[in-house]
């Protein structure tokens, strides 16, 4: 089926203005009809087979543009997921001001950390959702109670923090690519601290064997100024995940670095001069990640039989892409 898109703004409670706002992407499966009016105003209606669709937001990383998930969200439409990108930009850090994937940093303290939300946009946005499945080309056809979270960097991070149904209704999974739980020192954490995360729901982490971001932002939370490109990422599926349902995965990939997830690459804002370069062709990178995350997707949503399966023998078996797979 092929992708379309609708454009939405939304109001995120508790910002100040002009940080009050954040404009959505939204990818939905379609069904071109040819008529007069999409013609007029561009606007095809949706797809009805295989509906209600479930819902995906993708969580940015610092600084990266959501036109970097776009490849990404339309592999989730085409296999069925309605996939939500977003454009927020706040001062988080005093004199910083950032695109962000909308994160209340005071709520990560160590005396507020399980208490509140850290995410700031995911509420808006779900209540925009349910606007749109009233009256919209998407109206009846969305499935809010199968909603996934998805997030890269610091988006991943928030997505693994607030991975939780009493926070995010209808939540049934979350995936995170370039992102780990480690608590930064400035917060007030001693070294090395991770952050426990809900572990409520099944939880896909991955990491790159080539990450720079990660290996050089060790600092932060107390290492030494080169750190490891992946022993953060790992620790958190081997620490800071509780549970052991068998729904949750751990995939660190050979030769992919920290902006494998985002395409195509934008070097003028981000981080990726401190990045290293990927050892394996980026596409065949982006092809495995589609196929993790589509099949994790289907999996924990329930969508397809069969999704587990793929997903197993990928982690599990030998895989050339594949540095390790774990499941807990």
């Amino acid at each position: 089926m092929p992708v379309r898109a609708l454009y939405r703004a939304v109001s995120i409670p508790g910002c100040a203005a002009p940080y009050d706002r954040a404009s959505l992407k939204i990818y939905y499966p379609s069904s071109p009809t040819d008529s007069d009016e999409e013609r007029n105003s561009g606007v095809v209606p949706a797809a009805t087979e295989g509906a209600p669709f479930p819902v995906a937001i993708l969580l940015p990383g610092i600084n990266v543009g959501p036109e970097s998930y776009a490849w990404l969200a339309c592999k989730l439409a085409e296999a069925g997921t309605v996939t939500v990108t977003y454009t927020l930009v706040a001062e988080e850090m005093p004199g910083y001001i950032s695109l962000t994937p909308g994160l209340n940093i005071a709520a990560l303290t160590p005396d507020r950390y399980g208490k509140t939300p850290s995410a700031t946009a995911i509420a808006a946005i779900l209540q925009d959702l349910e606007q749109l499945n009233v009256q919209s080309v998407l109206a009846g056809l969305l499935d809010l109670q199968r909603v996934v979270l998805g997030g890269h960097s610091a988006g991943g991070t928030v997505a693994l923090l607030n991975a939780r149904p009493d926070w995010v209704p209808g939540l049934r999974a979350a995936f995170s690519y370039g992102a780990h739980t480690g608590a930064a020192t400035a917060l007030g954490y001693d070294a090395e601290t991770l952050f426990d995360t809900p572990s409520a729901t099944p939880l896909l982490i991955m990491g790159g064997t080539r990450d720079g971001c990660i290996a050089n932002s060790a600092a932060r939370y107390g290492q030494s100024k080169q750190g490891s490109a992946t022993e953060k990422v790992e620790l958190t599926f081997d620490r800071s995940v509780s549970s052991h349902r068998g729904d949750s995965y751990l995939a660190i990939i050979e030769g992919a670095n920290h902006f494998s997830m985002a395409w195509p690459h934008d070097d003028t804002t981000g981080r990726p001069f401190i990045d290293l370069p990927t050892t394996r062709p980026d596409e065949e990178l982006r092809e495995l990640l589609a196929e993790l995350v589509c099949d994790f997707v289907a999996a924990a949503i329930g969508s397809d039989e069969q999704a587990q399966g793929r997903l197993e023998s990928t982690l599990l078996s030998p895989h050339a892409l594949i540095a390790r797979g774990a499941k807990r």
